[in-house]
């Protein structure tokens, strides 16, 4: 989405979003400036002027602006800004943004086919736009596509391909992707089995306080699994994870003081 920072022009937003600013915006608007109109509805939200928000934000997304297109879309998911809630219109907002090339509407958009919410159920539409989006390096849509083939859920299942997608959101630290690919090396799915592999990527997801993460990480501690067997390290990870109530995590930590 567009930065909320500044404008073209020289418009500082990072001041009060009242008086002369909004002036300001409000002729550019008026111009037909399609993006001043997306950022004015967003400083007139902020100021909980909701219905002229709406006006301007129309007014973007008709023009084919993008990020208006997905705010709107967004509103009409969560009945915000004074917009009743309305998931098949939020899914044609979306998709107006999503055919223009915008990743984070494609990777929305992929996210109502999984869910069903204002579309169809259709897991085969929900892999086309988050590979849409994948393709643009969303990390997201990255773990998510791995997830896919990992699963089989809208594709033939294959391993190497999971890892592959993986492996694209891992390296922009995706916590998800992370765990997820060190279950893979863990199982050998898709690439050789390597347990101190499997180690490195779950530290990471637990450095980003994954519990999921935590409690294999600790679980390989304290059996010795692709790292020296460490009693200590089980127990602070399972601690970790225990205190976001991560059930074997809780229980692995009442053995070790048992």
């Amino acid at each position: 989405p567009a930065s909320r920072g500044c404008v073209p022009g020289g418009v500082s937003l990072m001041t009060s979003p009242s008086g002369a600013n909004i002036r300001i915006l409000r002729k550019r608007a008026a111009k037909g400036d399609a993006k001043m109109q997306f950022v004015l509805a967003e400083r007139l939200e902020d100021m909980s002027e909701f219905s002229e928000a709406r006006e301007w934000m129309e007014s973007a997304a008709d023009a084919g602006h993008a990020d208006a297109q997905l705010a709107l879309g967004s509103w009409c998911g969560r009945g915000e800004c004074g917009i009743p809630k309305d998931n098949m219109r939020a899914v044609q907002w979306y998709t107006r943004a999503a055919e223009q090339g915008h990743a984070v509407s494609q990777h929305t958009l992929a996210v109502c086919y999984v869910t069903g919410e204002g579309v169809a159920q259709d897991y085969g539409r929900a892999v086309h736009w988050i590979t849409k989006a994948a393709e643009q390096e969303h990390a997201d849509a990255q773990h998510n596509l791995g997830h896919c083939y990992a699963t089989g859920k809208g594709v033939a299942q294959d391993y190497g391909k999971a890892v592959h997608w993986y492996t694209k959101a891992a390296e922009q630290g995706h916590a998800e992707a992370h765990y997820n690919l060190g279950c893979l090396y863990a199982n050998g799915e898709g690439v050789a089995q390597d347990r101190s592999r499997a180690v490195h990527w779950y530290s990471r997801a637990a450095a980003q306080g994954l519990a999921l993460a935590q409690a294999s990480l600790g679980l390989f501690y304290a059996h010795g699994e692709g790292a020296a067997q460490d009693w200590d390290r089980a127990v602070h990870w399972y601690t970790k994870a225990a205190e976001q109530g991560h059930a074997d995590a809780q229980f692995n930590l009442g053995v070790c003081y048992a």
